[in-house]
């Protein structure tokens, strides 16, 4: 069964916006899909609150201090949304279930270099084989310098991105809803499930 665990030790990096919208895709493909949050801000289990009865269902997983639970039975896909700061004893419970591990990433010297320890400690684990690691650049436009220069720095940590996420009205308008891109009318949103489309690719590998 896929675990996603959506992680990055800073925060305001787009962290629920991934969770959520991965979860969103997953129950687009008519997956059982469950959706934790380890953050005490509890975003994303706001957005399941909001989310309509007609989409796709997604359910919540509760999750408590002592540990992560087993999710019940019939749940085939898992995302879990994990807090600022995650480290330790925590972030290696997490990391026990994981079969992927998404880093949402802005393309900023201050983001990347804050987040280069968690970087080095996951590309470590990866290459032992735990848990296949992918880094997004989020609110970024690929074509740009910046995007260059998340690229380089990533390049020397042997991860993978697997894609941008442009900064764009579409996902604050959808979260809002308690929706995803793949909730709306594609003709909306082709722009940004173009964008998508390697990082599923990635997920359903």
């Amino acid at each position: 069964m896929p675990v996603v665990v959506v992680a990055n030790p800073k925060g305001g990096v787009g962290k629920s916006t991934m969770s959520t919208h991965i979860a969103g895709y997953f129950a687009s493909r008519g997956h059982a899909v469950m959706l934790g949050d380890a953050d005490r801000q509890q975003s994303s289990r706001l957005w399941l609150g909001l989310r309509p009865p007609v989409a796709k269902p997604i359910t919540g997983w509760e999750l408590n201090e002592e540990g992560v639970a087993k999710p019940p039975k019939g749940t085939s896909h898992v995302v879990l949304d994990t807090p600022a700061g995650l480290h330790g004893k925590r972030l290696k419970e997490i990391l026990k279930i994981a079969t992927h591990v998404v880093v949402p990433l802005q393309p900023s010297v201050f983001d990347i270099f804050a987040t280069k320890p968690f970087l080095d400690e996951l590309a470590a684990s990866s290459r032992a084989g735990k848990f296949k690691v992918g880094i997004v650049g989020m609110r970024v436009d690929e074509r740009t310098l910046a995007s260059d220069q998340l690229q380089h720095f990533v390049d020397g940590l042997d991860l993978p991105v697997l894609g941008f996420v442009r900064d764009t009205q579409n996902y604050i308008q959808a979260i809002a809803r308690g929706l995803t891109i793949f909730d709306v009318a594609p003709g909306k949103v082709e722009r940004d499930l173009q964008q998508w489309q390697a990082i599923c690719q990635w997920l359903d590998a």
